[in-house]
């Protein structure tokens, strides 16, 4: 089922004009509205007649987080404080919270692409869905309510948190789609076994999960565990929320509803925009949002993209999932690493769990140590030390081995690192930057 056959699967040729024509009035529209892009435009040498098409993207300004705190929090807006009808504050932890804001017609938009999203993931209009994202000023669980309001879902707004409950209502209801963090699944298919209920015999059979980056190897884990279809969801609150794309039951890449997101790929120390198929960041223009649309906006999300064709008959273009973040990068010992760089090693050794924590320290005067500690199956964990010995080594050469540094490895009991039932933990950076 597709939600909205004639756009989703529009010719390419007519999906560019629809972009061009929409690009050419936000670019009219933000000048006289807004303030910081009439000054943006300014600076740049241009105006919005100097915008005919989408080709002429890359003439306009980048838009960044810091331009959205230094605006807070009403000065990017292009609509009146009285115009909007709901509003979500970013936990940030540094400096002014991301501020955005949605007009009627926003909140209109932001259900009919969930709606697209519910439908690209298997959803069916007499479906039960329960909602474990956060509800609130996080973007996550009232995107996928709108959305599944608009698509006629029954809904369970569930929210995060209070495990056993969750498993309850699913046992209940028998709800046949789970949204939810793709770590608080896993977290949940232990607290299941624990209580006796073997995952595999769940109602939830199609998963949607996002919020969090996540590997080929958790996707099979999640599968293999639940018995269900895992499929990714990305969203970021700047661009509407979750809902920005979404995989398809083929899961070969997150179709992006490119008539309302234009996405670019572009280098991020140049700038430029990147080869098709090529690894890059990630950059969005919201063509026809009212209340804070933005122009090329960098997300710092690192994919790749492809505009070819998917079996499933969508013919917008296609990233990867999400394989490292520009501004979550760690840099040790003056070489680049990514937590799901080491997720990846780890879902690909026998007998460890996709638990784990790295640690980094530095005494004075002394290089960084990375510590990584590894929950290890119970079995494993009770086997003599000579064995958990070889599996340390292991794991010690595979990590090396992908992250050009010395690590230390440390095998822990399962249930040693700390859950989360919303994103997961997996950096404790101690060090004095």
């Amino acid at each position: 089922m597709i939600w909205n056959e004639a756009i989703e699967t529009m010719p390419l040729k007519d999906l560019k004009n629809l972009q061009s024509e929409r690009l050419v009035k936000l670019c009219k529209y933000v000048y006289e509205n807004c303030p910081v892009y009439k000054q943006k435009f300014d600076d740049q040498g241009i105006t919005p007649s100097d915008i005919t098409s989408i080709d002429d993207i890359e003439k306009l300004p980048f838009t960044t987080k810091l331009d959205m705190r230094d605006n807070y929090p009403f000065g990017l807006f292009s609509r009146p404080r009285a115009d909007l009808v709901e509003i979500h504050v970013s936990s940030g932890t540094t400096g002014n919270p991301t501020l955005v804001g949605y007009t009627r017609d926003d909140i209109k938009l932001w259900s009919d692409v969930m709606a697209r999203s519910l439908c690209c993931a298997g959803a069916q209009p007499d479906d039960i869905i329960q909602i474990a994202y956060g509800y609130g000023l996080f973007t996550g669980g009232l995107g996928f309510h709108y959305g599944a309001l608009e698509m006629g879902l029954t809904i369970i707004p569930t929210s995060s948190g209070q495990t056993k409950r969750q498993l309850k209502i699913m046992q209940d209801f028998k709800p046949r789609i789970l949204a939810c963090t793709p770590s608080y699944s896993l977290y949940m298919a232990e607290e299941a076994k624990e209580l006796g209920i073997d995952p595999r015999t769940a109602s939830w059979n199609i998963g949607i999960f996002g919020a969090e980056p996540w590997s080929e190897p958790m996707r099979a884990e999640i599968e293999e565990t639940w018995n269900m279809l895992a499929t990714d969801v990305y969203g970021l609150s700047e661009i509407i929320g979750p809902g920005v794309s979404q995989e398809c039951t083929y899961k070969d890449g997150l179709h992006v509803y490119s008539d309302v997101f234009y996405p670019e790929i572009i280098d991020p120390e140049t700038g430029q925009s990147v080869a098709e198929g090529e690894d890059g960041e990630l950059v969005f223009t919201t063509l026809t949002k009212q209340g804070i649309p933005l122009i090329r906006y960098r997300t710092r999300d690192i994919v790749s993209m492809t505009n070819q064709p998917c079996k499933c008959g969508r013919t917008s273009p296609r990233t990867s999932k999400i394989k490292g973040r520009t501004d979550d990068m760690i840099v040790v010992r003056g070489i680049n690493v990514f937590p799901s760089q080491i997720e990846h090693v780890l879902l690909g050794i026998e007998g460890t769990q996709p638990h784990y924590q790295l640690i980094i320290d530095r005494q004075a005067h002394k290089l960084d140590n990375v510590e990584i500690m590894v929950e290890v199956d119970e079995k494993i964990f009770s086997d003599e030390i000579k064995q958990m010995r070889v599996l340390e080594a292991k794991i010690k050469k595979e990590i090396e081995a992908v992250l050009s540094i010395g690590v230390t490895v440390k095998l822990v009991e399962p249930k040693t690192i700390q859950r989360s039932e919303g994103k997961a933990k997996r950096v404790v950076d101690k060090r004095s930057l």
